[in-house]
């Protein structure tokens, strides 16, 4: 059974101010779950609709009933378990090989889908802008399908970070070069951009190389492409450049 304070608690974890205060997030679903406990993230509460997870002490695990769970998951459709995790200390960057950076990626849905793209093509660590979405909504963590538990997410000022930065600065804008003719190096920072404005002008003075994906349908129509399907072309192209 889930009491009144523990449905308050969860669902006031929809917000990130709750979150911040409570230092909890949700996860939903046997897949994300599983690879954050496999990922030694600290678990505070488990509620399951069914015989799951059963090695979790029963202090931290509440069998519970799929009306119950309704009402305190972030999803259309209720899945058959939701976990309660510690938000984790922040991590020191690896800024030695390639890094992704965020510049107000706002889209739930892109940042989940960018985190396992990261995860894929071996990017480590994701720089963000501190107004790009938050790791821990909990439709972004739905959407990295497990790849949370893989890729470290840094929120800073990132205008300071890449001014800092002492190698090449990648940015893509819709005049820059085809990234097909660059010859790409195995580190540097690639910065994406918000999914209606781009890069900020700030950040794009700030950048040393401007690359583009080139558009070829005959009409040329296309004003620009969702920043997670670039984001995969982009890594992929920098992946397959790499010595084997």
């Amino acid at each position: 059974m889930v009491s009144k304070n523990q449905i308050k608690l969860i669902t006031s974890l929809q917000q990130k101010k709750y979150r911040k205060e409570h230092g909890l997030f949700i996860a939903e679903g046997r897949k994300v779950i599983q690879e954050l406990l496999d990922a030694s993230f600290d678990l505070h509460q488990l509620f399951v609709t069914e015989s799951l997870f059963e090695g979790i002490p029963s202090s931290k695990r509440f069998e519970i009933t799929p009306l119950e769970l309704t009402k305190i998951s972030a999803l259309k459709t209720a899945n058959n378990c939701l976990a309660l995790f510690k938000i984790p200390s922040d991590q020191k960057i690896d800024a030695s090989g390639l890094l992704l950076g965020l510049d107000d990626v706002r889209d739930p849905g892109n940042m989940g889908t960018i985190m396992r793209l990261c995860d894929w093509y071996g990017i480590t660590d994701l720089v963000c802008s501190e107004d790009t979405v938050d790791l821990y909504n909990p439709k972004v963590v739905q959407a990295t399908m497990g790849s949370i538990a893989r890729v470290r997410v840094h929120y800073l000022n990132l205008e300071s970070f890449v001014q800092d930065y002492e190698g090449p600065v990648f940015g893509t804008f819709m005049d820059g070069v085809s990234i097909y003719k660059e010859k790409l190096p195995n580190a540097g920072i690639i910065i994406m951009g918000n999914e209606a404005n781009g890069i900020s002008d700030k950040i794009a003075e700030l950048t040393t190389q401007r690359i583009a994906i080139p558009r070829f349908g005959s009409l040329q129509q296309t004003e620009s492409l969702n920043v997670a399907s670039a984001t995969a072309i982009i890594l992929s192209e920098f992946m397959r450049s790499q010595p084997s």
